[in-house]
């Protein structure tokens, strides 16, 4: 064996007399590490791609797509933001199931949808918060509608006391109409959407869903649950599918203060900027996102990237912000 005196002391051996082993383990490595390279900056491009993209659709807006002949599940249709929602998309052809808890309410929506000349409007009685009536009602709906290709979760309810206030059976209700209801729901109707490749989930959270407000703590851990959930359920389904063409889109809704009358005693500083929008506004803007497959979009929308920059800012210099804007609910006399 040839053996030489290495710098330091340290003793080294030729190139073939070193075990095969050991050398085809040496070039594992440089081969692992190019793939590393190559793997980095084709990730590197993909995201200068998805940003030229970005900069793209900023000046040339993507097209709102057809919804005609879809089949659009709205829940809490009875009044507010569902019912509206109900009412545009009869208005665009869409053939629509109303869900809501009132019958009478809900009924009222169908016959307003009808009134302006919609026929396919139908309306179903159902407690979102009961995962075996969902199933049920579900069931009806598939045999005589059709498998559902839009799904709103809008339905939801916003008691407003200080956190010490709300009582055990509150907060286990707002769960259970805020979050809970979103699972049984999807759980009834994503199925038929994965095998046809086909669908759009759309989710109502809140801006109360992105920053903490007084006076809304449990509404407020509700709306992050939201938001948590359409979030890793997306990414879930985009993993699942890698290699195909996924074609069920999802949208998270972040509006602020909508005149539904959930907001019972609403404190606006500057009312010229954040005043409470009406429903039907508010509906058109959720319309529109979820025919431009937006991903997430806050009602006003700069609120969301005002949100995202000043979180990277000191945590104080966002306290003085919400101290200046100086807007939320107050406790109801």
């Amino acid at each position: 064996m040839c053996i030489a005196h290495g710098r330091k002391g340290y003793s080294s051996m030729s190139i073939v007399d070193m075990p095969i082993i050991t050398i085809i383990a040496d070039m594992a490595q440089v081969y692992t590490g190019a793939l590393v390279i190559v793997d980095v900056l084709l990730m590197l491009l993909k995201i200068l791609y998805c940003i030229g993209e970005a900069i793209y659709k900023l000046f040339v807006p993507t097209k709102e797509k057809d919804v005609t002949g879809e089949i659009v599940l709205i829940t809490g249709t009875g009044h507010g933001i569902g019912k509206e929602l109900a009412l545009k998309y009869a208005s665009l052809g869409a053939t629509v199931v109303c869900w809501d808890l009132n019958q009478e309410m809900n009924q009222e929506t169908v016959a307003e949808i009808k009134k302006m000349g919609g026929t396919s409007a139908y309306a179903y009685k159902c407690d979102v918060t009961d995962r075996e009536e969902v199933l049920k009602v579900a069931e009806r709906v598939k045999q005589e509608v059709g498998n559902v290709t839009i799904l709103i979760n809008n339905a939801g309810i916003m008691p407003c006391h200080s956190f010490l206030d709300y009582t055990p059976e509150e907060i286990r209700k707002i769960f259970d109409v805020n979050v809970l209801a979103h699972f049984w729901v999807l759980q009834a109707f994503l199925p038929s959407m994965i095998t046809k490749n086909h669908g759009h989930i759309v989710a109502l959270s809140s801006m109360a869903g992105i920053i903490g407000l007084t006076n809304l703590v449990p509404y407020c851990a509700s709306k992050f649950a939201v938001r948590g959930f359409m979030e890793a359920l997306s990414e879930e389904l985009r993993e699942y599918s890698k290699g195909k063409n996924l074609n069920i889109n999802f949208t998270t809704i972040y509006p602020y203060m909508v005149d539904t009358g959930l907001c019972k005693k609403p404190k606006i500083k500057f009312s010229n900027i954040l005043a409470m929008l009406p429903p039907k506004e508010v509906a058109n803007l959720i319309v529109k996102a979820q025919r431009k497959n937006y991903s997430n979009i806050s009602i006003p929308r700069v609120l969301l990237s005002l949100n995202t920059t000043f979180r990277n800012f000191p945590e104080k210099s966002l306290h003085h912000l919400i101290d200046f804007i100086d807007s939320g609910v107050e406790v109801p006399n």
